[in-house]
């Protein structure tokens, strides 16, 4: 996938300094957002425990407020101030998986305001691994706090990866801080935890970066596929990660039938491994791992939204396990159009 250099990491893209972090926390703790890089990616944050603070990302985001959001914790954090109980499960993965990008859904503790799990008795735990994210969590309420952070785009859009992309969607009204190093590309794995003791899990609730294989060679199990009564998790709707221009899994051979309505002056975005002869694609070279594609895939959603393209074409990706993080994200953002 090659990038303009529009969509290059950004040359003011820096570490923050020690008093815009400071100013972070501070704003947090006066119940305002933050945005702030994660190894995944960036999120848009808010005091856990002020219902008011997690209130005002519903409304930036326009996200439905049964929708729960991932907490964020500092390294070394006491969960059990978040939690009724940590299971043996849980402290095995997190001494395996954090800092990194893996989320727990365990049983949420009573006192933590039910705002931020979308109203169920359950809650999920990240600690990231971004320097950025770590410094920031150290300061806000001294390492003692949580910090509430999806996403920080509109709701079912496109995740951003870089400091520019959040203020594409929000400008001047929410806090940025810069943060080179997006290594992930994709949100978090989040594994529930929380059926435990009834014999249920553990279970994956949305694939990424830590695999079922990971968690098994550390679990002596692999988690179990969603069922029915698992809890709701971010960003496990079927229809999210939307561009604004339609997107379509197709494969090279299906392009002459799925065009046949475009006008002949159409342009479309061919994102495949070779290119078609149709001069009406415009081919990106896919990365062949799944890795590279998970680094690069929002970035360059987000610049194709700007080429005036009249519809995005995306090679279906392998169905080996290492793809499933991006398989999935790619399939929720065909879903907000055709369906699949």
């Amino acid at each position: 996938m090659t990038e303009s250099n529009q969509d290059a990491q950004p040359a003011s893209s820096r570490a923050p300094t020690a008093a815009e972090l400071d100013e972070a926390a501070r704003l947090l703790e006066a119940g305002q957002l933050v945005a702030f890089p994660t190894e995944t990616v960036y999120g848009l944050g808010a005091d856990a425990e002020n219902p008011q603070a997690v209130a005002r990302i519903f409304a930036a985001k326009g996200r439905p407020s049964n929708h729960p959001i991932i907490v964020h914790v500092v390294d070394g954090a006491d969960i059990s101030y978040w939690v009724r109980d940590i299971p043996e499960a849980a402290r095995k993965l997190i001494d395996a998986f954090w800092p990194g990008p893996l989320t727990l859904i365990l049983k949420r503790a009573d006192h933590v305001p039910a705002d931020v799990a979308g109203g169920q008795d359950s809650i999920g735990l990240r600690c990231p691994s971004h320097p950025v994210a770590q410094a920031l969590l150290s300061r806000f309420k001294r390492g003692r706090g949580g910090i509430a952070a999806p996403s920080a785009n509109k709701f079912g859009q496109v995740s951003p990866t870089t400091a520019q992309h959040v203020r594409d969607e929000f400008g001047d009204s929410v806090f940025v801080l810069e943060g080179d190093g997006v290594e992930v590309g994709i949100e978090s794995t989040i594994v529930d935890l929380s059926r435990l003791d009834r014999g249920v899990g553990p279970v994956l609730l949305r694939p990424g970066a830590i695999t079922p294989a990971m968690m098994a060679d550390v679990l002596g199990v692999a988690p179990l596929p969603p069922d029915a009564a698992a809890p709701r998790a971010s960003g496990t709707l079927k229809a999210h990660y939307a561009p604004r221009t339609p997107l379509y899994l197709r494969h090279a051979g299906e392009l002459p039938a799925a065009m046949a309505d475009l006008p002949a002056d159409a342009r479309v975005a061919w994102v495949a491994a070779a290119p078609v002869p149709d001069p009406r694609c415009t081919w990106i070279p896919a990365p062949h791992d799944a890795p590279s594609y998970a680094r690069e895939l929002y970035r360059l959603l987000r610049r194709l939204d700007r080429q005036g393209f009249a519809r995005l074409y995306l090679e279906p990706l392998p169905g080996t396990a290492e793809w499933a993080g991006v398989r999935d994200r790619l399939n929720r953002a065909a879903a907000a159009f055709d369906g699949t």
